[in-house]
């Protein structure tokens, strides 16, 4: 793995590996070092975000950090919050909830609410600044062996990939975890084969209900081969599957990733070779290349968000269609129609970004912490000591 991320003397690979730093949020990780947060815009990208009036939310999963960008005042405004490895994102926009998925063991899906105001307390300081932020205020976990990545709503209730157990989850409110959904292939005398992962399921194009998704895996049935294996065959093996039949009904992918449904269209991340696809009728079509392993996708307006990863060394081969030297960690606004790049925003010592979604601009758009080396304590410590959700009673 590329160490450019890493704060001086940290291997963030090793970060958040003991289940009682993951349960305890114990572990100090990386995501002090300024040099994650330094970025380089390529067109109007703080414009843009302020034209379409939305903050966007980013996780880059080796390095432990979710972003939020955004403008206040015409400026740009970025806010984070370290957590172990996180992945998938889930927006209920009209609520400001937001759901992310943390893939060390245990795994575990954070619940975020936005605190518009804090609570009247004679002990804060003299006028502090107001909440308006995002907080945690429950998080489920789940056993590491689920390997959740992706997170969406489909029919209004919370779903995850299981990749670990080649399912699609439900994650029930009262804290159950169902398996709802699986490839046919994966079955065995009708039942799921969930002893391993067999087929790196991870990605969900959610539709009304199970059976108007879609899906991705990297392979379309298990094999001796499997994913983590060196000699797992992805290239164009990967497969788009049907809600309704279990079965795949497009081929040609590589280790796709973020598949979404758009304006009654399937879109795909074909992440070994950088490219972003929609699928129109019967035939896929590229709309877009772009310089990285093509990872996050959401929609704002005419506009397509991207997310690219740099290549790890380790693992190369599932990249066919990339080199490392030519790609990087960064955002990318792309024009649906066109497919031309409107605009990006590069972190040069980043490394992964797994997911993006966006939330209307606001204050509770924002995560609790300002980016280093910002002295933000007085602030942050007002904003957990009173924070008011609405859903306090005192």
């Amino acid at each position: 793995m590329s160490r450019r991320g890493a704060a001086p003397g940290r291997n963030p690979d090793a970060a958040w590996r003991l289940p009682a730093e993951v349960i305890g949020l114990a572990e100090g990780p990386a995501a002090a070092d300024p040099r994650l947060f330094r970025a380089r815009t390529r067109g109007p990208f703080w414009d843009l975000l302020q034209e379409l009036g939305i903050t966007l939310l980013v996780t880059r999963e080796y390095e432990h950090l979710v972003l939020s960008l955004g403008t206040r005042a015409g400026r740009p405004a970025v806010s984070a919050l370290p957590l172990p490895h996180p992945s998938g994102l889930a927006v209920d926009r009209k609520r400001g909830i937001v759901h992310v998925a943390c893939t060390r063991n245990p795994n575990f899906v954070l619940d975020l609410h936005p605190a518009p105001r804090l609570l009247p307390r004679k002990d804060l300081p003299a006028r502090p600044r107001p909440g308006g932020a995002l907080v945690p205020v429950r998080a489920r976990f789940l056993p590491g062996s689920f390997y959740l990545h992706d997170l969406a709503f489909v029919g209004g209730r919370l779903h995850g990939n299981a990749v670990g157990i080649n399912a699609v989850v439900r994650l029930e409110e009262g804290g159950e975890t169902r398996a709802v959904w699986w490839p046919k292939s994966v079955e065995s005398g009708g039942r799921l084969r969930a002893d391993r992962n067999y087929l790196q399921l991870n990605s969900i194009a959610a539709g009304p209900d199970l059976a108007r998704s879609f899906f991705t895996a990297s392979a379309s049935r298990p094999s001796a081969r499997r994913p983590g294996h060196r000699n797992f065959a992805v290239d164009r093996r990967g497969v788009l599957l049907s809600g309704a039949t279990r079965e795949p009904v497009a081929w040609g992918l590589t280790r796709p990733h973020s598949a979404r449904l758009h304006e009654g269209a399937v879109w795909v991340d074909n992440s070994g070779y950088g490219e972003l696809w929609r699928r129109s009728g019967e035939a896929w079509e590229t709309v877009a290349r772009l310089p990285g392993w093509t990872r996050g996708l959401c929609f704002a307006g005419g506009v397509a968000f991207v997310g690219t990863s740099r290549v790890l060394p380790r693992f190369a081969h599932y990249a066919p269609g990339l080199t490392r030297g030519g790609s990087i960690c960064g955002l990318h606004a792309v024009d649906t129609k066109s497919g031309k790049t409107l605009a990006a925003l590069v972190w040069p010592s980043g490394d992964q970004l797994f997911a993006v979604e966006w939330l209307p601009a606001g204050g509770t758009a924002s995560l609790p912490f300002d980016p280093p080396p910002a002295a933000t304590a007085r602030r942050e410590r007002a904003l957990f000591y009173a924070f008011d959700t609405g859903r306090t009673r005192a």
